[in-house]
């Protein structure tokens, strides 16, 4: 018996040294803000087809609701849904009449607005190093919450200068050297927006940002890590049209009742000033209640997993699909929008995955964007947070 311990003994020795010696992966995450599922669809994107063949691709990719861009970044990132870490919205307003906005930069670096873990904090725990080239939550003030390196938002930055950025960082001396790296492109959803999605501008868009992966891809297989990187490659929502007859005006169907009014276009919380009021604007809502759904807020479907964050507003109207919703006079005049359904398929987007650590040629359904942080964490082997909402077993099985 004393015999055979020491050879178990001597076994393990031999393996755990080999375990502990394995090289930390190396991941850039990339999203195509607003990419719906289709666009790689219509035959303009070679490299994204290079990809599949070589890698992972989904037939979508299913936003968390409500489907707009900072909340589902963060998704993306915690593993939460919008209710759990913190940003419900694009803005917002908390329980002591703070306000959340993107055009508001210090409301947009203060973590006390992200209840989360982005997978970066989770890294750096881990003692490895992270960078990123845009992604919401990254500029946050708490140095111990955002990645080692990162940029501060440029809406104009040239597209060259990202690429040439992910690849100095990657030309850094190995123990300088970022591990996992984010890289966010706007285009896809501001021209969505402005042109809609069945236009020239934004077929033109798809194949600029495909034809940018493309130089990406070489310009990492030039200094000799084509073998080492492994690219996931997304996008935070879809987009559809809206109808010309899709207007509709909340304050017209509430009337003259003074309410705190959150409306994004697809989403509308309400809170009128009178809490007393609160029945009579739902039942209004609710009498009108055509091409949206009104709910209370506790009666807001599970499924969208957006009833018990304490900043969302009583009362809650989700617009239709290719319905917008505004409040009074606007001049916001989209062509396309986001934020419906999360479920409906012109809300989602695209899933691509290449490298050493994924399959080859691997064609699944829908995946779920909550999934990617546990995901990450399988990658990098290491313990993530356990309240989070994504599960790895629904997405484990694209890994090599």
């Amino acid at each position: 018996m004393k015999k055979l311990f020491n050879v178990l003994l001597f076994v393990l020795f031999c393996i755990l040294p080999i375990k502990a010696s394995e090289p930390q992966p190396y991941v850039l995450l990339i999203s195509l803000d607003g990419f719906r599922w289709d666009y790689a669809e219509r035959g303009i994107t070679p490299n994204l087809d290079k990809i599949k063949q070589e890698g992972v691709s989904a037939l979508s990719f299913k936003p968390s609701f409500p489907s707009i861009t900072f909340p589902n970044h963060l998704s993306i990132i915690t593993g939460m849904y919008p209710q759990n870490h913190g940003l419900i919205s694009n803005f917002f307003e908390n329980l002591y009449g703070e306000r959340y906005r993107l055009s508001d930069s210090n409301a947009v670096k203060n973590p006390v607005w992200y209840w989360g873990e982005a997978f970066w904090e989770t890294a750096r725990r881990h003692k490895i190093i992270t960078a990123s080239y845009y992604w919401p939550g990254s500029e946050v003030w708490d140095e111990n919450r955002r990645p080692n390196y990162y940029k501060a938002y440029n809406h104009d930055e040239p597209h060259e200068n990202k690429i040439n950025g992910i690849i100095e960082w990657l030309k850094l001396p190995y123990n300088e050297r970022p591990h996992f790296i984010t890289l966010y492109f706007h285009d896809t959803d501001s021209e969505g927006h402005k042109y809609g999605t069945y236009s020239r501008q934004i077929d033109s868009t798809v194949a600029v940002l495909d034809s940018l992966i493309g130089v990406l891809r070489q310009k990492i297989e030039l200094i000799g890590m084509k073998d080492s990187i492994n690219i996931i490659i997304l996008s935070d929502h879809g987009m559809t049209n809206i109808r010309q007859d899709g207007i509709i005006n909340i304050k017209d169907i509430i009337g003259e009742i003074e309410c705190e009014v959150n409306s994004s276009s697809a989403i509308t919380m309400i809170k009128p000033k009178d809490e007393k009021n609160i029945e009579l604007v739902y039942n209004r809502l609710k009498k009108a209640e055509r091409n949206y759904k009104v709910y209370y807020k506790s009666e807001v479907p599970a499924y969208w997993s957006f009833n018990k964050n304490p900043y969302i507003y009583p009362i809650v109207v989700v617009a239709d699909i290719g319905f917008k919703l505004i409040y009074g006079k606007s001049t916001y005049n989209a062509v396309a929008e986001h934020g419906y359904d999360s479920h409906h398929i012109d809300m989602h987007g695209i899933f691509f995955a290449v490298g050493n650590k994924f399959k080859q040629n691997y064609r699944v359904g829908t995946l779920e964007n909550v999934d990617i942080y546990p995901l990450l964490c399988e990658i990098f082997k290491i313990d993530g947070r356990s309240n989070i909402d994504g599960n790895i077993n629904r997405i484990k099985y694209i890994l090599e």
